[in-house]
């Protein structure tokens, strides 16, 4: 008994404890390590660290405007993000689950965008801003291409949560697809023999039954945008006057680029606490709205 009891022990140690090692290292480690330096006035270049407790986290909330308009900027960002790619996407699996002679090459198209990183991206699209929409303008005469979309507040919010639906609706498009597909046929024949139309089935079986994918979908999109930052920094690097920059810009520019990585860290960690808390409510409130097949 005792032998077998060690075996499991050591099976367990074996396949189980690399991993948790790795973990540790990886991500227990560098947490309490940011605790820790949030907590100093460390420029993150000197071997010279002082602790200041609390006075990181007491600068931000009391004397940091940028800080401030960030998160605004950001909340505002996810709201948008969160809500047209999940509409985008679910719409996309929608009809790409019809019975279409090009859905598989359609499924691939709107998918592409989601393989190109983030910075890439978003010096294919500064490009396609400044200089295509200009192009297109000047041979149309259409004031929507002829509107400074990088160079003003408003329109280079705009610009950056069209470019990030296009990016990600078409991931969360394959995931929709996926739930759509494991729908039962027949309680969709039963509600159009009972007379249902197309938005009573979809309002009262479809979305009931794919919720478990819209759970996931609400939050991978939450996270997404809440930590947008390769598209933010190639497209606006936060312009102009800052009118752009996310949080996790802010938190980049504040610990690298003014060597403040004390405060920078202190960000990150509120910027930390304020996503598990807004993800861990929106996972507990979709999943009330779960059923089962």
């Amino acid at each position: 008994m005792n032998s077998s009891k060690s075996a499991r022990q050591v099976q367990q140690i074996i396949f189980v404890g690399p991993l948790t090692l790795f973990f540790v290292l990886i991500m227990i480690v560098p947490f309490f390590l940011g605790l820790y330096y949030s907590m100093t006035n460390w420029d993150g270049v000197t071997a010279h660290v002082a602790w200041i407790g609390l006075d990181n986290y007491l600068h931000i909330f009391r004397q940091d405007p940028d800080f401030r308009n960030a998160f605004w900027f950001t909340v505002k960002f996810t709201i948008c993000g969160v809500l047209f790619t999940n509409l985008l996407g679910f719409f996309l699996a929608y009809f790409l689950t019809k019975p279409l002679r090009t859905r598989s090459v359609l499924r691939t198209v709107f998918f592409m965008p989601n393989m190109i990183g983030g910075l890439l991206l978003g010096f294919i699209w500064q490009f396609i801003f400044v200089r295509g929409f200009a192009a297109v303008g000047e041979a149309t005469g259409l004031s929507f291409f002829t509107m400074p979309w990088l160079g003003n507040g408003p329109t280079a919010f705009w610009g950056t949560v069209i470019v990030f639906v296009w990016q990600y609706a078409g991931y969360l498009m394959v995931i929709y697809i996926s739930s759509l597909s494991n729908v039962p046929k027949s309680l969709l024949e039963s509600a159009q023999i009972d007379g249902a139309d197309r938005w009573q089935i979809l309002r009262s079986i479809v979305i009931p039954l794919i919720m478990p994918a819209v759970t996931v979908c609400l939050f991978l999109a939450i996270s997404w945008s809440f930590k947008v930052f390769e598209l933010n920094l190639a497209l606006t690097q936060g312009g102009p006057f800052k009118s752009t920059e996310s949080v996790a810009l802010d938190i980049y520019n504040e610990a690298f680029t003014n060597n403040r990585l004390g405060l920078g860290t202190a960000k990150a960690m509120i910027f930390f606490v304020i996503v598990a808390i807004i993800t861990s409510i929106q996972v507990r409130l979709t999943k009330k709205r779960e059923v089962e097949m």
